[in-house]
């Protein structure tokens, strides 16, 4: 199986393919990034993604800058990459980044599950994380590329309050949560522009990069609010069901065009 999709790969490099979709990715808007360890060429590679709605180009490297860029698509993108927090992808100065949702999410579940009481601003947190992916997803659908004033400002506040709560909440505490809980409240600090991207470029869907990681990964996180209704969202709990952090499949989505380039 491995001799076949070598061959696979050199027949799409040799045929242009991977040109052509180089080309379309990096006249997106945005795109969405990841990397995987996989076996690949008889050792523990990396399997790096650069992908839309529709285009996938698949490469295999290390988990350096430079195998970052040898996909050919994401050096001189000035667009939007969405992708996790991997400090591999920061030396791509050209392009704006966006914080993947789902792994915050998923790392504030994580220090509201150890210490419920102690974590409350990890569910404020979300909750008003879902809140501004609501309200991009509206706004997108109005044909609105930006939010209000008044509507930016109050999220913006609201979301240095609860950061601000976070760090304070556990300063003067000693366990690994409050440790674990102090990097992830400095976090949401310092990379307030990444992880708000969403809500400033509401005409894009970029909430997750949960594209990429559908395609380097076999699982699917499903949000929930706290209440397990749609809509419902309560200080005080919240809950991530499944296996990675990307959304689950859903029926009727479309398919799209993959290249994997030869290792």
């Amino acid at each position: 199986m491995a001799g076949i999709r070598g061959k696979a790969a050199a027949l799409i490099g040799a045929s242009g393919f991977g040109d052509r979709m180089r080309d379309l990715l990096r006249q997106a808007p945005a795109l969405f990034a990841d990397e995987i360890p996989a076996r690949a060429a008889g050792g523990l590679r990396y399997v790096h993604l650069a992908c839309t709605r529709y285009l996938t180009l698949m490469h295999t490297g290390d988990r350096s800058g430079d195998a970052i860029d040898a996909g050919q698509v994401l050096p001189g993108y000035a667009g939007v990459i969405v992708r996790d927090g991997y400090h591999g992808y920061s030396h791509l100065t050209g392009a704006l980044h966006a914080w993947c949702a789902a792994h915050l999410l998923r790392d504030l579940k994580g220090l509201h599950d150890a210490e419920p009481g102690a974590q409350e601003w990890a569910a404020k947190m979300a909750c008003l994380l879902l809140h501004a992916r609501d309200t991009a997803a509206a706004a997108r659908r109005a044909g609105q590329d930006t939010f209000g004033p008044a509507v930016l400002d109050d999220l913006v506040t609201c979301y240095r309050a609860v950061a601000a709560d976070g760090l304070w909440t556990n300063l003067t505490r000693y366990t690994a949560t409050a440790r674990d809980a102090r990097a992830i409240a400095r976090r949401f600090q310092r990379y307030e522009d990444m992880i708000l991207r969403f809500a400033t470029r509401p005409d894009l869907d970029i909430f997750t990069n949960d594209l990429a990681s559908y395609c380097t990964s076999c699982g699917g996180w499903e949000v929930r609010r706290g209440t397990g209704r749609p809509g419902g969202c309560r200080a005080g709990g919240f809950s991530v069901a499944g296996g990675s952090d990307i959304l689950p499949w859903r029926a009727g989505a479309p398919g799209f065009a993959v290249g994997v380039a030869a290792a």
